[in-house]
């Protein structure tokens, strides 16, 4: 071959490399624009979820300051509100809500051994080592632990020795497992879906029945608290330090029954405004008390319950942890009770009562109405119930719209207290999981 066929040979082996290189660039070039084009539209898609969440949240808030706060149960629009909660749209993107009310679980910074004891799934070794957490001091609890052992751990951290701040707080505690937690419900819809009834197949676990097992989430919280005021919001009449002419003028009961309440308090003052009653009080005013005002006459029932809601026994503004009997499910309310065999005939009772109600119990005296309620039942419980509640969390699932495809997803988690204004967020997250 000639020289100048050689270098014809060569410029066209150059040429070819050229080619394979600028094309090897020209892929490389286009593979980097596609992939800076899906995370860009990814962030905008996450930009899109995070202000849907914000949008769920907002539009949650909006509508428990709407609500009418006499009472607060499960028919309120804060709790059932297909139209406004579910499937909203926004832009390109579109988000489901759901609030629960906090005051409808036990608070976990003061409920008692026993109470907690109660709860599904709950041992002595995890009520005590909940107990030694929550509490000031140094000494150990019969089954729990204090700062030593969490202090001796592989990633050692320190006990808290103190309330609660938040509820996921409680996965530190020893003996807690998210299983325990959160249960099988955990995107806390309320509902048992696929993944949540197919055993180990996928995640959460489960025990593959068709029964969905709620988590300690679902029956614990560290948010609640109850103020001292009535369904109007006036300050309650104190029964242990109120004259007989306060509790006439200010209740608007009979002389004789006024009269009574002071003759009848206890050095130590009453407990309980159940003390007020008994399983022997008489249902309707009986004749006496209405021919001699003059003369103290015990409460009956009926009058009782008209009052229930202006009365207490302690000054304080407000008291941490009161159970809402309207809204707290069926095995909270086993657990306030003592989780024998009346307690659970009891709850069942009362889940009857509120669910025949629009509205639900205006006070807990409602309870009374019942005649299956005993006062002696009524007793057990009347410190640790409210029919009211200012703090709910509120849980908004947001998609984004990738052309009729969802496409990035987040979740947003606010517990909020509506006795402010504007409402006070106590707890915020934006991101996947739990």
């Amino acid at each position: 071959m000639s020289v100048a066929g050689k270098r014809k040979g060569l410029v066209i082996v150059a040429v070819f490399w050229v080619v394979i290189v600028l094309e090897a660039i020209a892929v490389f070039a286009l593979q980097n624009g596609w992939l800076d084009t899906l995370v860009s539209l990814g962030q905008v898609e996450e930009l899109r979820c995070k202000w849907g969440g914000r949008a769920g949240v907002e539009k949650a808030i909006a509508v428990l300051n709407e609500d009418i706060r006499v009472s607060d149960s499960l028919t309120d629009l804060w709790s059932d509100n297909d139209v406004d909660f579910n499937d909203v749209a926004l832009g390109r993107c579109w988000f489901d809500v759901r609030v629960t009310d906090e005051a409808g679980k036990l608070n976990v910074n003061v409920a008692t051994r026993e109470q907690l004891l109660g709860l599904p799934n709950m041992t002595e070794d995890v009520a005590d080592a909940i107990i030694d957490w929550r509490d000031e001091d140094e000494i150990q609890s019969t089954s729990g632990v204090e700062s030593g052992f969490y202090a001796n751990l592989r990633y050692a951290y320190s006990i808290r020795n103190g309330p609660f701040r938040t509820i996921r707080e409680l996965l530190l505690v020893k003996g807690v497992t998210e299983e325990l937690f959160y249960g099988e419900d955990t995107n806390f819809n309320d509902e048992l879906d696929f993944n949540e009834s197919d055993g180990d197949e996928s995640p959460p676990a489960d025990d593959g029945d068709s029964e969905l097992d709620r988590g300690w989430i679902s029956y614990l919280t560290c948010y609640s608290y109850d103020k001292n005021t009535d369904a109007q919001g006036s300050p309650r009449v104190n029964i242990n330090e109120a004259d007989s002419d306060k509790l006439e003028s200010s209740l608007g009961i009979s002389k004789s029954y006024a009269k009574w309440i002071v003759d009848n308090r206890p050095n130590k003052g009453y407990e309980s405004i159940a003390d007020l009653v008994s399983d022997s009080s008489p249902k309707e005013a009986t004749k006496s008390s209405k021919e001699n005002p003059e003369e103290a006459s015990p409460l009956d029932l009926a009058t009782f319950v008209e009052i229930s809601d202006k009365i207490t026994v302690s000054s304080e503004e407000m008291t941490a942890g009161k159970v809402n009997i309207n809204t707290a499910p069926r095995e909270v309310l086993v657990a306030l009770l003592g989780y024998d065999d009346e307690a659970q005939r009891a709850a069942n009772e009362i889940v009857a009562l509120r669910s025949g109600m629009v509205g639900g119990m205006e006070s807990i005296g409602e309870l009374l109405y019942s005649e299956s309620i005993k006062v002696s039942v009524f007793k057990r419980i009347a410190n640790y119930i409210t029919a009211r509640s200012d703090v709910y969390t509120i849980r908004c699932l947001s998609f984004a719209n990738r052309g009729g495809r969802v496409g990035r997803r987040l979740q947003t988690e606010a517990v909020v207290d509506r006795n402010s204004s504007p409402c006070r967020v106590l707890y915020w997250y934006q991101g996947a999981g739990n």
